[in-house]
């Protein structure tokens, strides 16, 4: 995991984005938050269990039937698979050691 803190590429409103192999944050304060940065960890994992093109695919087809069904672009962000197993586990800091594969599946 190679940690840039690049404020211009994170949405407002969000503090770190995740793109294997680099978890850009908006704030070097961040460099020290155990929990965010295990969420971000979790997102490598998932991209390269999915082979990084893929999960992105993934994730904006989600994205899209979550807005569907919920109406509200947070609300859609908040319940994609991915983001809710990242959010669950983020203040597990050795869940990555526990963690089965495609585990994220079971938030689908």
């Amino acid at each position: 995991m190679i940690v840039v803190v690049f404020k211009y590429l994170i949405p407002k409103g969000f503090r770190g984005f995740t793109f294997f192999p680099f978890v850009f944050l908006s704030d070097g304060k961040d460099k020290l938050n155990d929990s965010l940065l295990n969420h971000e960890r979790i997102h490598i994992r998932q991209q390269l269990e999915l082979l990084v093109i893929p999960f992105f695919l993934w994730y904006g087809i989600e994205f899209l039937v979550r807005m569907i069904q919920y109406k509200n672009r947070r609300e859609a962000y908040y319940n994609i698979s991915f983001e809710r197993e990242a959010y669950v586990k983020e203040k597990d800091l050795n869940y990555l050691k526990k963690r089965s594969f495609l585990s994220f599946l079971k938030y689908v």
